[in-house]
């Protein structure tokens, strides 16, 4: 007789595959609720425009200005894609506060300090996202869960 699968359980602010990817028994790894949205705003910004083909619009594309001047205005252009990235692409959050750091221009390393609000929970969450200049690869951020916020 053919087992059925076990059901995924019903999250009202979703279900999705967690990241990085994983496997355990034989089924992907499923992350739920705010860790769901937690790996996909590192989804979201990892990924550059045009790199998912049939989703051309989706991601960030920093790295194309990796090498530009830190500035005002960078960091206001910054600002100003990330916040639309999220709002197009991430509607179940709320932005509250977004940092745009570069610690030391000669390290090549560029945080993204995000608060944002769950909309559905009214829950406050952190997001510190690093961007390195020197590597091949995106930064392998912690994916360890979201930190909550008081």
């Amino acid at each position: 007789m053919a087992s059925t699968p076990d059901p995924i359980p019903a999250s009202f602010l979703g279900t999705g595959w967690s990241f990085p990817p994983a496997f355990e028994n034989g089924r992907a790894r499923m992350s739920s609720d705010e860790l769901d949205i937690y790996e996909s705003l590192h989804i979201l910004f990892g990924t550059i425009e045009g790199e998912r083909f049939l989703s051309p619009d989706y991601g960030l594309s920093v790295q194309e200005l990796m090498f530009e001047p830190m500035s005002t205005s960078l960091r206001t252009f910054l600002k100003d894609r990330v916040r639309t990235a999220i709002l197009v692409q991430e509607p179940r959050i709320k932005v509250i506060d977004l940092e745009i750091e570069s610690p030391d221009p000669n390290d090549g390393t560029l945080n993204f300090g995000l608060t944002y609000e769950v909309r559905a929970t009214n829950s406050r969450f952190n997001l510190v996202f690093p961007f390195y200049r020197g590597e091949g690869n995106v930064a392998a951020a912690s994916v360890a869960g979201p930190a909550r916020r008081a």
